[in-house]
Protein backbone atom coordinates (compact mmCIF):
# COMPACT_ATOMS: atom_id res chain seq x y z
CA UNK A 1 0.00 0.00 0.00
CA UNK A 2 0.89 3.54 -0.81
CA UNK A 3 0.70 5.84 2.14
CA UNK A 4 0.98 9.77 2.25
CA UNK A 5 1.27 11.07 5.84
CA UNK A 6 1.26 14.88 6.35
CA UNK A 7 2.69 15.72 10.17
CA UNK A 8 6.11 13.90 11.26
CA UNK A 9 5.03 14.12 15.06
CA UNK A 10 4.98 12.02 17.23
CA UNK A 11 1.49 10.52 15.74
CA UNK A 12 2.66 10.94 12.48
CA UNK A 13 6.18 9.23 12.85
CA UNK A 14 4.69 6.23 14.59
CA UNK A 15 2.49 5.50 11.78
CA UNK A 16 5.11 6.48 9.56
CA UNK A 17 7.51 4.27 10.60
CA UNK A 18 5.45 0.99 11.34
CA UNK A 19 4.21 1.29 8.06
CA UNK A 20 7.60 1.32 6.64
CA UNK A 21 8.24 -1.58 8.99
CA UNK A 22 5.37 -3.40 7.26
CA UNK A 23 6.65 -2.92 4.15
CA UNK A 24 4.32 -0.51 3.16
CA UNK A 25 5.20 2.86 0.64
CA UNK A 26 5.54 5.54 2.62
CA UNK A 27 5.79 9.68 2.38
CA UNK A 28 5.89 11.82 4.96
CA UNK A 29 5.24 15.55 4.78
CA UNK A 30 6.66 18.10 6.97
CA UNK A 31 7.45 21.51 7.84
CA UNK A 32 10.25 21.06 10.03
CA UNK A 33 13.00 19.65 8.82
CA UNK A 34 14.13 18.67 12.62
CA UNK A 35 10.87 16.68 12.64
CA UNK A 36 12.34 14.03 10.57
CA UNK A 37 14.44 12.92 13.48
CA UNK A 38 11.27 11.51 14.87
CA UNK A 39 11.33 8.30 12.62
CA UNK A 40 13.17 5.64 13.03
CA UNK A 41 16.31 4.27 12.00
CA UNK A 42 14.63 1.86 9.59
CA UNK A 43 12.83 3.91 8.00
CA UNK A 44 13.10 3.62 4.27
CA UNK A 45 10.00 5.74 3.04
CA UNK A 46 10.30 9.08 1.51
CA UNK A 47 10.62 12.19 3.56
CA UNK A 48 9.05 15.80 2.02
CA UNK A 49 9.74 18.92 3.16
CA UNK A 50 6.68 21.66 2.34
CA UNK A 51 3.42 22.33 3.32
CA UNK A 52 0.49 19.50 3.18
CA UNK A 53 -2.01 22.31 1.83
CA UNK A 54 0.18 23.31 -1.01
CA UNK A 55 -0.80 21.66 -4.01
CA UNK A 56 2.84 20.97 -5.50
CA UNK A 57 4.12 19.76 -1.93
CA UNK A 58 1.16 17.40 -2.41
CA UNK A 59 2.33 16.43 -5.80
CA UNK A 60 5.96 16.37 -5.16
CA UNK A 61 4.56 13.35 -2.23
CA UNK A 62 2.73 11.51 -5.46
CA UNK A 63 -0.28 11.60 -3.70
CA UNK A 64 -1.76 11.19 -6.71
CA UNK A 65 -0.83 7.48 -6.76
CA UNK A 66 -1.59 7.11 -2.70
CA UNK A 67 -3.81 4.53 -1.82
CA UNK A 68 -4.07 6.20 1.59
CA UNK A 69 -3.50 9.78 2.67
CA UNK A 70 -3.15 10.70 6.59
CA UNK A 71 -3.50 14.18 8.17
CA UNK A 72 -1.81 14.17 11.79
CA UNK A 73 -0.43 18.03 12.27
CA UNK A 74 -1.55 19.83 15.38
CA UNK A 75 -3.92 22.19 13.35
CA UNK A 76 -7.94 21.06 12.99
CA UNK A 77 -7.90 23.23 9.87
CA UNK A 78 -4.69 22.01 8.28
CA UNK A 79 -5.68 18.32 8.77
CA UNK A 80 -9.38 18.50 7.01
CA UNK A 81 -8.02 21.27 4.37
CA UNK A 82 -5.19 18.82 3.64
CA UNK A 83 -7.90 15.33 2.98
CA UNK A 84 -10.11 16.95 1.29
CA UNK A 85 -7.42 17.75 -1.07
CA UNK A 86 -6.26 14.38 -1.32
CA UNK A 87 -9.88 13.30 -1.45
CA UNK A 88 -11.24 16.05 -3.93
CA UNK A 89 -8.67 16.63 -6.33
CA UNK A 90 -6.20 14.12 -6.37
CA UNK A 91 -8.66 11.31 -5.80
CA UNK A 92 -6.97 9.33 -3.13
CA UNK A 93 -9.18 6.21 -2.37
CA UNK A 94 -8.93 6.53 1.41
CA UNK A 95 -8.39 9.67 3.53
CA UNK A 96 -8.14 10.24 7.71
CA UNK A 97 -8.03 13.43 9.44
CA UNK A 98 -6.70 13.58 13.15
CA UNK A 99 -9.28 16.21 14.78
CA UNK A 100 -8.98 17.70 18.83
CA UNK A 101 -12.04 19.41 18.63
CA UNK A 102 -15.14 17.11 19.18
CA UNK A 103 -17.60 19.02 17.33
CA UNK A 104 -15.72 19.25 14.31
CA UNK A 105 -15.17 15.92 14.08
CA UNK A 106 -18.49 15.41 14.78
CA UNK A 107 -19.24 18.10 11.78
CA UNK A 108 -16.57 16.99 9.42
CA UNK A 109 -18.06 12.96 10.22
CA UNK A 110 -21.40 13.61 9.38
CA UNK A 111 -20.13 15.01 5.70
CA UNK A 112 -18.14 11.64 5.19
CA UNK A 113 -14.71 12.42 6.13
CA UNK A 114 -13.04 9.89 8.45
CA UNK A 115 -11.85 11.62 11.13
CA UNK A 116 -10.11 10.10 14.42
CA UNK A 117 -10.92 12.58 17.23
CA UNK A 118 -8.07 12.26 19.54
CA UNK A 119 -10.13 14.15 22.05
CA UNK A 120 -13.30 11.82 22.25
CA UNK A 121 -11.22 8.62 21.82
CA UNK A 122 -9.18 9.25 25.26
CA UNK A 123 -11.64 10.48 27.15
CA UNK A 124 -13.59 7.23 26.24
CA UNK A 125 -11.25 4.98 26.93
CA UNK A 126 -9.96 6.93 30.22
CA UNK A 127 -14.12 6.23 31.79
CA UNK A 128 -13.81 2.76 30.78
CA UNK A 129 -10.61 2.18 32.66
CA UNK A 130 -11.81 4.33 35.69
CA UNK A 131 -14.83 2.39 35.44
CA UNK A 132 -13.39 -0.59 34.86
CA UNK A 133 -15.25 -1.19 31.68
CA UNK A 134 -13.64 -3.56 28.85
CA UNK A 135 -12.42 -1.29 26.28
CA UNK A 136 -14.67 -1.15 23.12
CA UNK A 137 -14.12 -0.84 19.63
CA UNK A 138 -12.57 2.20 18.17
CA UNK A 139 -15.88 2.74 16.64
CA UNK A 140 -17.23 3.26 19.73
CA UNK A 141 -15.25 5.99 20.98
CA UNK A 142 -15.82 7.98 18.13
CA UNK A 143 -17.41 11.33 18.32
CA UNK A 144 -19.30 9.11 20.85
CA UNK A 145 -21.97 11.21 23.98
CA UNK A 146 -21.04 13.76 21.28
CA UNK A 147 -24.72 14.40 21.02
CA UNK A 148 -25.18 15.80 24.01
CA UNK A 149 -21.99 17.88 24.00
CA UNK A 150 -23.10 19.67 20.80
CA UNK A 151 -26.85 20.08 21.94
CA UNK A 152 -24.88 21.97 25.25
CA UNK A 153 -23.40 24.11 23.64
CA UNK A 154 -19.81 23.51 25.02
CA UNK A 155 -17.32 24.74 22.67
CA UNK A 156 -14.01 23.65 25.21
Amino acid sequence: MKVVILGCGRVGSTIATTMSREGHEVTIIDQNPDSFRRLGADFSGTKILGNGIDEDTLRRAQVDKADAFVATTNGDNRNIMSVQMAKVRFNVPKVVARIYDPNRAYAYAELGIDTICTTCVGAGLMRDMILGNEFGAVQDYLCSGLDSVIEEGDHA
